[in-house]
Order: structure tokens, then sequence, then C-alpha cells
């Protein structure tokens, strides 16, 4: 619960209708032709899943849909909520999947979307454990048309505690990851300057990419520990306002991805202003 904003599951057909409509203001598509139809929702329920809605009032401010998976395993289709309701509906998730047994979660989301990476990675604590390339292939919608539909999965343990706020490293934006004392280290390629991590200094090797907007892209730490990724400010401005240049970013974005996935890197973390952190697991160590 959140002061005010009642979240439950929804079973009947009006509500159903809702939320479908709810989904199709979210992702801009007409009404007629919701990214998830109401008869698609009503036989999810029906066969096991739930759709959770957050009620501000008798306003509906956001709504989700998870269905079970193999094992102890739950999968969240589609979340979409009004800012700061988020983590009110996939509490409720949460409850509703533990509830029947379920130890994990997993979801995808656009990698290039800064804020939902830090809510997913920072804020819930979930890991980015897979990453997609063109995942839905062309999609149409108001908020992806004209982009191509890379995707980041994640995990999420249900069991673990919740995630501790601000272990990422505080970043100045287009530069490289920033130092202890939260200022930017020196734009010199050649560089290796040192980023805290709690009692631990590490230092970062130069830049192994560079953005589309001329920036750092990437770092890793000399001890190939970690690796550094920016994303644009708001990908779907830019995405509005110049195709061509969020479609470079989605490039360049998925080719460091791909290289530390292969490498057995997993996303564990998003900076306020937009750098990821890529973590080596111990099994690829």
């Amino acid at each position: 619960m959140t002061a005010g904003v009642d979240v439950r599951t929804v079973h009947d057909v009006a509500g159903l209708a809702a939320v479908a409509d709810h989904f199709s203001d979210v992702w801009q598509t007409p009404r007629t032709a919701p990214p998830y139809p109401a008869e698609v929702l009503h036989s999810l329920v029906h066969a096991g899943g739930a759709v959770h809605a957050a009620y501000d009032g008798q306003r509906l401010a956001g709504a989700s849909v998870a269905v079970l998976g193999p094992g102890h395993s739950t999968y969240s289709l589609v979340a979409a909520a009004d800012r700061g309701l988020g983590h009110a509906v996939k509490q409720a998730q949460r409850a509703w999947a533990l509830g029947r047994g379920a130890r994990s979660m997993r979801w995808t989301f656009d990698p290039l979307v800064g804020r939902n990476a830090r809510f997913n990675l920072a804020k819930l604590g979930a890991v980015g454990t897979e990453y997609l390339v063109d995942f839905y292939g062309s999609m149409a919608d108001g908020v992806n048309d004209g982009d191509e539909s890379d995707r980041l999965t994640v995990t999420w343990d249900l069991t673990a505690p919740a995630a501790s706020q601000g272990t990422a490293p505080a970043t100045a934006s287009g530069t490289a990851p920033a130092t202890a004392s939260g200022t930017a280290p020196s734009a010199s390629c050649g560089t290796a300057p040192s980023v805290s991590y709690g009692t631990q200094d590490r230092e970062l090797a130069p830049a192994t990419h560079t953005a589309p907007d001329g920036g750092f892209l990437a770092r890793r730490d000399l001890a190939e520990r970690q690796v550094f990724c920016r994303v644009p400010d708001d990908i779907v401005e830019l995405r509005a306002a110049d195709p061509g240049l969020a479609l470079r970013w989605r490039h360049a974005v998925r080719e460091v991805f791909s290289e530390a996935f292969a490498e057995g890197f997993r996303a564990t973390g998003m900076s306020r202003d937009g750098w990821y952190t890529l973590t080596r697991t111990e099994t690829s160590a």
C-alpha cells in the first residue's frame, strides 16, 4: 500500500477492460488495439495468472500482469504505473507470487530507459541476467516506433531483503564514473582515476567505447570485475526528436552489453545520472 492508493487483483470484465485501456494510454496505441486486450487478460487470469491494479481513489493509476512459470518462478508480463506507484504494484506482485510458492520473478525492459533500470536494479534489487537483441522485432506503438526492441531480462529474488540504496557510484553525465569525492575524473582516455566502492577503491581503465554524443560510453575497472556503461538522459524523448541518433545509441549500448554478457558480466546497478554497473559473476572469473 502507498498512502491513498489501493492495489488489488482484478477479475471482472469491466475492470480488466479498464486495465487494457490503461496499457493503451501508456504505450500510446488506439484503445481499439491495446498491447494486452481485455480478453487476453481475462484468459491469463482464468489460467491462474494475476492482474493487479492500483487505484488512486476511483482513478486507475497503474497495473501489472504476472503468470506462474516452471518450478519456483514467476513471469511479470507487463507493468505500468504513475510515477511513484511502481514500487507498490511490484510489491503486490511479489506478495501474490510468494503466496503461490514462487521464489523469483523475471521480466524484460528497454535497457536504454535509465529510470526503469534504476527502479529495477537499485530500488527492487533485481539483476540483469540476459541481453536480448531486437526481442519483439518492429514495434508500432507510440513509445517504441522507429527503434529496435532490445530488452534486458531481470531476475528478482523474491526472498532477498530489500535492495540497499545508492550502491551505484555517482557520476557526471557524459563523462566517466566519478571519483570518491563525487567529481568527474579527467576526460583523458590515458588516465585511470579511482572509484570508491564503500571502503575499497578501484581504478578505471581507459574508455573502451565512445557514445554517439562524443563522450565516454563504457569503461572497465583495471581488475576486470566491473564495467560501467552510460545511456542517454531520456531515450523516449530522444527517439521522438531524432530517431537516427536514438538508434545509434541502441547499437552502441548493445555492443557493450553483448560483449560484457558474453564474458559473464551481469547488470547489477544504475546511478542517478545514467551509468549502469555490470559486475562479473564469480562463476566466470
